[in-house]
């Protein structure tokens, strides 16, 4: 699979590299799109576009200055292309975009040969323009549930939403500020995102970047610090699947969970692979795999992780939450963690921080695995894995007793986050509802005590740990079994 994959990818990346060198370069000064920031360029860069589109493709090249637009829509065989200095900016006006499904700044519907490139920006004004969402709202000019006191994400522009697409590249740009996810693909085939920056804590909803069941990706090269996911791969069709995805030499920081799969999962993930990702200040987990829609998660390889100051490394969960089917998740490796789990809040001090409600108490266990009953989660590998915990866990708080692991709530329908489960009985990793894993080579280090056990394994079936080394200040058990059958330490 994965020698097939990257040989694809690579074929995609030149077909695109090659229609880049010979596409036409078209200035945007030639359609009278004006660079002053002030002046609306919406319907000269949409002529250029549809322009450029009908002389068989090329690129339209942004030179230095502030460009200010609604919702473009682009079209097959055309490049936006931002120099170094070109700033891309969108209106605050609410009424001067358009939707597909969702609303955004640049969109595009059914394309080929599509690219945005350069060294220059495109900036959201998100705080801004979702504050006058607000105020359309109230004043009953748009729709809303106004959940949570804030427009649902439909009426918020994100930056780009391309769907249903196919050769698709983004390089180098930087992302600022989109009023809700920043970008979403959806559907979309052969996606190659490579060096990009997104820097976006502008409002709620802040996804980085948003992969819906697309086919043959990669995300390479680049840097995310984001309010809310920040690679987020969702299925948001119970017929299709997200898949063959690779994710490389990222670095991520989030007020939610770095890289997630779900939600939603109603469909399915298949063949996916992450290298070499380091994560920073990440309120909830640095990896989180979810199918609790329905779907299901299978192949997936995560190898080389790095993280730092963050309230969860490794988070994999069964539910059952919309749909009434209990999803599936099986054959996931996961090797090479170093991981530190903050003893505070990770994500302290930033703009939109996660809720300080939703923690529990006392600190999480840095690895959780949670299935339900009659869905386990089977097949997983864990190698190589450096865990360390802050302890300090006071019993005073809600102390789930090791003879009543009952009390753990299923959570069943909750939303699905390491924190779902409040107070949990382990510091290292805590296992309910699995069968046949691997565990070799896990070093966990407790540096306060802490009065919880080390592995807590709760209807864990058939499973091996190997060479598991627990360092800890006082003398709390290391492992303790609860309802399961035949496993082995060694």
């Amino acid at each position: 699979m994965h020698l097939s994959l990257k040989k694809s990818l690579v074929v995609v990346t030149l077909c695109l590299e090659f229609f880049q060198c010979i596409a036409k370069d078209y200035p945007a000064s030639l359609f009278g799109i004006y660079s002053d920031g002030v002046t609306l360029n919406t319907r000269s860069i949409q002529f250029a576009i549809d322009y450029i589109h009908k002389q068989g493709g090329g690129r339209l090249v942004f030179d230095v200055g502030r460009f200010r637009t609604g919702s473009i829509h682009l079209k097959s065989n055309v490049a936006l292309h931002l120099l170094e200095g070109a700033v891309i900016i969108g209106s605050l006006n609410p009424l001067d975009y358009d939707s597909l499904r969702f609303t955004a700044l640049i969109l595009s519907d059914n394309q080929q040969n599509i690219s945005i490139t350069g060294n220059g920006i495109i900036d959201g004004q998100g705080r801004q323009v979702a504050r006058n969402v607000v105020d359309l709202v109230h004043r009953g000019l748009i729709k809303d549930a106004f959940r949570n006191d804030r427009p649902e994400v439909e009426d918020r522009p994100m930056l780009i939403y391309f769907r249903n697409c196919t050769d698709v590249s983004i390089r180098k740009v930087t992302m600022r500020n989109a009023a809700a996810w920043v970008q979403t693909y959806d559907q979309c085939a052969r996606l190659h995102i490579d060096s990009i920056t997104v820097d976006s804590r502008a409002f709620w909803n802040n996804d980085g970047l948003d992969i819906v069941d697309c086919d043959s990706v990669t995300i390479a090269n680049s840097y995310i610090d984001a309010a809310d996911d920040g690679i987020c791969l969702k299925s948001h069709d119970a017929k299709k699947v997200c898949q063959n995805i690779i994710v490389n030499n990222c670095v991520i920081r989030s007020s939610a969970s770095a890289i997630k799969f779900g939600t939603a999962s109603l469909g399915g993930f298949r063949n996916i692979r992450m290298v070499n990702i380091k994560v920073f200040d990440t309120y909830r987990s640095a990896i989180a795999m979810e199918a609790v829609d329905g779907g299901f998660i299978d192949n997936v390889e995560v190898d080389s992780l790095q993280v730092s100051h963050t309230g969860n490394a490794i988070f994999l969960r069964i539910g059952e939450r919309i749909t009434g089917k209990k999803g599936k998740l099986d054959n996931v490796r996961i090797n090479h963690v170093v991981a530190e789990i903050a003893a505070d809040k990770p994500d302290s001090g930033y703009e939109y921080e996660g809720p300080i409600e939703h923690m529990p108490r006392n600190i999480s266990p840095a690895i959780i695995i949670a299935g339900l009953p009659g869905a386990m989660i089977t097949h997983i590998s864990i190698d190589n894995i450096q865990i360390i915990h802050p302890g300090k866990g006071n019993s005073k708080f809600a102390n789930v007793s090791l003879n009543e692991l009952e009390r753990v709530p299923e959570n069943t329908a909750g939303y699905p986050e390491f924190s779902m489960f409040r107070e949990l009985p382990a510091w290292g990793i805590y296992i309910r509802h699995a069968e046949d894993l691997h565990v070799r080579n896990v070093h966990l280090s407790c540096m306060s005590k802490d009065y919880r056990t080390a592995v807590v394994l709760d209807d864990v079936h058939h499973s091996q740990f190997i060479s598991t080394t627990i360092k800890k200040p006082d003398s709390t058990n290391a492992f303790y079994e609860f309802r399961s059958t035949g496993n082995s330490f060694k």
